[in-house]
């Protein structure tokens, strides 16, 4: 405790550290709640130890953080809103740095603890996922003027379905584990559906659409719920924001709750496509990105729930040729597994899609 307390003290807190103790159960970053004593008051804050396996350019990650949190929190104040509730508040180093590098080279940053707040695992039912899509709607809209272009790539070519693509290929015409015979049928998935590949990133590149700052992993759990109003406040886990297209974001939050499946399901008969739950994540999105979505952007909206699941199954199914190298697996065949229900789902969507592409007509205004 002691040392996790030296290195809290390297921040601008309010008061003494009085304790310090780990929080959360993230599977990527080191968490810890940090209390300190301003008189009277207790004010809790989060400090994380930066995963540089993960992340190993922390100077762009923490820009990026420093840059859109600062952004949101002018805009929250303009609208009378809650700073600190609203947006992740970043605390600086007493130096004024955005994180501090101790002797072994390790990066910590801290946060201020939201207060009275709840996160949800999974999808329980239409109106917390609905209210979910309202609240990374109201994301994306809040930084809608935001220049997405100032901020760096913290993972190179993260959503470059293209890309994505040759990598797929190269690694299968490699066949280094001698594994392709086996997802023979995942293969030829794959290529059929190449043209896929190009579209949102052709759009992008033709300014058909607006380049704007994604969030890259809008799962249920990185929104905080109001502990006594039970609707969202605040959209955290901000490491992979860079920029992109929003169908990114809202496909891969479709990707991950529509699905009446694990995600390593091995019966398929169990994986389907909830259009109920993707009305209700529409309705929300759309209500709460108001005016800054584009009628090109609305168009596509069901295409890029095709398109992020399309491509997560890709990369399961190149990890799996390639020998495991990505993903965790509890089996030889957890990445086989995990990129067939991916698959299936895609087949689902691409059935549904004409009734998807009316639900984002019926509530776009």
């Amino acid at each position: 405790m002691n040392n996790i307390a030296d290195i809290a003290k390297k921040f601008q807190l309010k008061g003494e550290v009085v304790s310090a103790a780990p929080y959360g159960d993230g599977h990527i970053n080191d968490t810890y709640a940090i209390v300190c004593a301003d008189g009277e008051n207790n004010r809790r804050y989060i400090l994380q130890r930066m995963n540089k396996s993960v992340f190993p350019d922390i100077e762009t990650l923490m820009e990026n953080v420093a840059l859109v949190t600062e952004f949101l929190s002018k805009k929250i104040k303009e609208r009378g809103g809650d700073s600190e509730r609203e947006t992740l508040t970043l605390v600086r180093t007493k130096e004024g740095k955005t994180y501090y590098v101790c002797e072994n080279g390790d990066c910590w940053r801290v946060f201020l603890f939201i207060e009275n707040t709840i996160a949800y695992q999974s999808v329980d039912n239409a109106d917390i996922f609905e209210d979910t899509g309202r609240a990374f709607g109201v994301f994306i809209a809040g930084l809608a003027e935001f220049d997405a272009s100032k901020l760096g790539e913290v993972i190179k070519n993260f959503h470059n379905t293209r890309d994505r693509f040759n990598k797929f290929t190269a690694v299968l015409n490699a066949d280094k584990v001698g594994r392709a015979a086996s997802a023979q049928k995942e293969i030829g998935f794959v290529k059929a559906r190449e043209e896929y590949c190009d579209r949102v990133v052709g759009m992008l590149e033709r300014k058909e659409i607006p380049l704007r700052v994604t969030h890259n992993d809008t799962k249920l759990n990185n929104i905080l719920i109001d502990a006594d109003t039970k609707k969202a406040i605040c959209v955290i886990d901000l490491d992979t924001i860079m920029p992109g297209s929003l169908l990114y974001d809202f496909g891969d939050a479709v990707r991950f709750g529509c699905s009446t499946a694990a995600e390593d399901e091995k019966d398929l008969d169990k994986v389907d496509f909830d259009i109920e739950l993707y009305e209700a994540f529409t309705k929300g999105f759309l209500e709460g990105i108001g005016g800054s979505i584009t009628a090109k952007e609305v168009e596509n909206l069901a295409f890029g729930s095709i398109l992020m699941t399309y491509e997560c199954g890709m990369r399961f199914l190149t990890d799996y040729l390639d020998g495991d190298n990505y993903f965790k697996i509890k089996y030889p065949e957890h990445n086989l597994v995990r990129c067939r229900t991916q698959f299936k789902l895609v087949a689902k969507m691409e059935e549904c899609l004409d009734k998807m592409n009316l639900i984002a007509r019926k509530y776009a205004k």
